[in-house]
């Protein structure tokens, strides 16, 4: 009688440890999401990634998802799946997204779907970057459009067939301040709903 309840507890670590893993490691649940140990204005990163201090879940998490993790004097990753009024980023909804000069070499912002893959759509517009921002004509006071559907004008990011998507922030070559204190130095990005589903 006393290997039931033996038997019982020894199924139900297993059970939620695997099932921890492998929500940890982006196999069930939403797209990869970084740790938020670093945490701009709702944009998260994780400064372990691409080194040897990453844990485990952190280096099955960016295997999983392809994520090059390049060590943090080479890049940085930021995620942010809300806008500015905190809710879920979605393909029925049109945003603006709008930043100021970065404090790195050269940045770029792409779009993923709830899968951490691009969006199956061939609109060819699913990143924005400073090299972009640049031919605009200011890399310091940018803005693009997020919606499934081009706008009349202006830069564009497609979220056709993205579902719910989170948009990454990568910046190549970052600044030492920004790796000593990002609060300070990171301008974070907005995301701004206009409208949604029409409306």
């Amino acid at each position: 009688m006393k290997l039931v309840p033996l038997l019982i507890g020894s199924v139900l670590g297993l059970g939620a440890g695997a099932v921890s893993a492998l929500f940890m490691a982006g196999m069930i649940g939403s797209g990869v999401r970084l740790s938020g140990a670093v945490d701009v204005d709702g944009w998260q990163s994780d400064w372990t990634i691409g080194s040897v201090a990453a844990n485990p879940w952190t280096r099955a998490r960016v295997a999983r998802h392809g994520l090059l993790a390049l060590t943090r004097k080479e890049a940085v990753y930021f995620t942010k799946a809300t806008d500015e009024g905190g809710r879920s980023l979605t393909e029925a909804c049109t945003y603006r997204v709008s930043g100021a000069g970065m404090p790195a070499l050269w940045w770029s912002l792409t779009l993923y779907d709830g899968t951490s893959y691009l969006p199956r759509n061939t609109d060819n517009a699913l990143s924005y970057d400073l090299t972009k921002a640049t031919a605009e004509g200011d890399a310091d006071a940018w803005s693009f459009t997020v919606s499934q559907t081009a706008p009349a004008e202006g830069a564009w990011v497609s979220s056709k067939a993205a579902g719910a998507f989170d948009l990454t922030l990568r910046l190549y070559k970052p600044s030492p301040d920004l790796i000593e204190n990002p609060n300070a130095t990171l301008i974070a990005p907005r995301i701004e709903r206009i409208s949604c589903g029409g409306q």
